[in-house]
């Protein structure tokens, strides 16, 4: 696998090694020896989420119980967004935006203290998140999706939402935010 460091520090896209033949292709989607050295920590939940066209899911986040997430898509395609949501941090409320789709495989790891969200672009998309700490309904915390001071340049004008996505606050209204710890 090949590991693209992004422009946000602890964000980056997975590549992992496809093996095709005329069957198909088969490829590793997790290895505990080889992803514990960039997550630091084990995987404890998998979710599988399912989407259509212009659904807008995010901008979340899990307070206090952070969670980092590895996300691929097993289909379709999305604009997958994070924001850097830790107090103090030199990158605060900068976001970071890729393309994701099942025709690469491609994995996106976002560390503890990320908010993150995603757009589908295809007609539909399912998404796994691997999480390495478990959901906790009552830590969910929501980001306006068009918040003015984070600026995220979503390919969509008109996307669907859920009641709390739509009811969501600004990044600068949370009172309760992680705290960027220097290395």
């Amino acid at each position: 696998m090949k590991i693209k460091k992004l422009k946000l520090p602890g964000l980056c896209i997975i590549e992992p090694k496809i093996f095709r033949d005329k069957r198909g292709y088969l490829y590793e989607t997790y290895n505990e020896n080889s992803y514990l050295k960039f997550i630091k920590s084990k995987i404890v939940q998998v979710i599988n989420s399912n989407s259509k066209k212009n659904t807008i899911r995010g901008i979340h986040f899990q307070y206090p119980n952070l969670q980092g997430k590895l996300v691929s898509v097993l289909q379709g395609k999305i604009f997958d967004v994070t924001v850097d949501i830790r107090k103090n941090s030199p990158t605060f409320g900068k976001w970071c935006g890729v393309y994701l789709d099942a025709k690469k495989k491609e994995q996106l790891w976002i560390p503890k203290g990320f908010a993150h969200a995603y757009l589908v672009i295809s007609k539909t998309a399912d998404i796994l998140y691997k999480c390495n700490c478990k959901y906790y309904p009552k830590n969910q915390k929501y980001i306006v999706w068009n918040d003015s001071n984070i600026n995220i340049k979503w390919p969509t004008k008109k996307p669907i939402l859920s009641k709390n996505d739509a009811n969501a606050i600004m990044l600068n209204e949370h009172k309760n935010l992680p705290r960027w710890k220097k290395k």
